[in-house]
């Protein structure tokens, strides 16, 4: 009996010590890696503690087992919380499973933008992205992953937004760029209600992020005020027209026959991706009067993921360029 308790109390010890770390561990009084898990082939899912944030991130990574630059890929609106991140709503491992391409995707940030809170939220807590991503995260990551230090960021919808201002606020981090269907301006009155739009699925109140109206921080979160600063930096912006695209049919996948799936896609997302447009016009005029180059992809179709994984292959040519791959 006293061998079987021994033998017992051994098995628990080894199971504690393969157990991963607690879910707001801090390893040391900084941020650091709490934990990495294979998650097969050349996946992993990385906990990652912030101390600006005082919690655990995690992060999915694909890493190709040899130095590599990096893509940083940002969720949608809830953050990869929800509904799914990247890895779960679109091919997006299967497409990179073959190329030279560290891609990371955190998991989090549901309405924050992936931008520093002015204010803690009662809703969403303490949110301070930009540092994560930008201080925090990067060289966790290069020491661990064999990472090359050339790193490229794209975003769907709100990160979208998120994907510009982060190289605009890192200048030179950042060799690329990919703004999927985001509505990159921040200052008129429609952009900012479609902000507060966005915020407000999930409780947050937008003046905890950059303020009231008159606050210079909206101004300064603006990629059509701050456009002057992506030059040099080898971008992918795309937005449709609300209107009925490839994806937008009983027969896609996405929609699976489903009459009243069709209905929501065109009436929600049809009217999104109206405003989209719209925001993305005013980037692209910008871009133009001051001779910046970028590549925009301007189509039929609605606010929906089928056309964000379309523009992850679309955009990967020219990505791949910048990062020298």
């Amino acid at each position: 009996m006293h061998r079987l308790t021994r033998s017992l109390v051994a098995l628990i010890a080894i199971f504690a010590a393969l157990v991963p770390a607690s879910a707001h561990a801090d390893p040391g009084g900084g941020s650091g890696i709490v934990d990495v898990r294979p998650l097969g082939g050349r996946q992993y899912e990385v906990t990652v503690y912030s101390a600006a944030m005082g919690r655990n991130i995690p992060v999915w990574v694909s890493h190709p087992d040899e130095p590599a630059p990096a893509l940083y890929l940002l969720n949608a609106v809830d953050g990869g919380e929800s509904g799914g991140p990247w890895s779960n709503r679109t091919d997006v491992a299967q497409f990179f499973a073959d190329k030279p391409v560290n891609v990371i995707t955190p998991i989090g940030g549901r309405a924050s933008f992936y931008t520093d809170w002015i204010s803690d939220d009662p809703a969403l807590g303490r949110n301070k992205w930009s540092t994560f991503l930008i201080h925090e995260l990067p060289p966790l990551l290069e020491s661990h992953f064999q990472m090359t230090g050339r790193n490229a960021i794209a975003g769907a919808s709100m990160s979208a937004t998120s994907a510009l201002n982060l190289a605009i606020e890192a200048p030179g981090m950042y060799q690329a760029v990919g703004a999927f269907s985001g509505c990159p301006r921040t200052t008129d009155a429609m952009a900012r209600n479609f902000v507060r739009t966005e915020l407000s699925l999930f409780r947050a109140n937008a003046a905890n992020m950059w303020g009231p109206d008159n606050n210079p921080a909206w101004d300064a979160h603006d990629p059509v005020i701050n456009a002057d600063q992506l030059r040099g930096v080898a971008l992918y912006i795309s937005a449709g027209d609300g209107a009925s695209g490839v994806h937008d049919s009983l027969a896609d996948p996405s929609i699976g026959g489903n009459v009243a799936t069709l209905a929501d896609r065109m009436a929600v997302g049809g009217a999104m991706e109206t405003v989209v447009r719209s925001c993305t016009d005013s980037l692209v005029s910008r871009l133009g009067e001051l001779g910046i180059p970028a590549q925009v992809a301007y189509r039929n179709g609605t606010h929906a993921w089928p056309y964000w994984q379309d523009d992850v292959h679309d955009s990967w040519p020219l990505i791949a360029g910048a990062l020298g791959v």
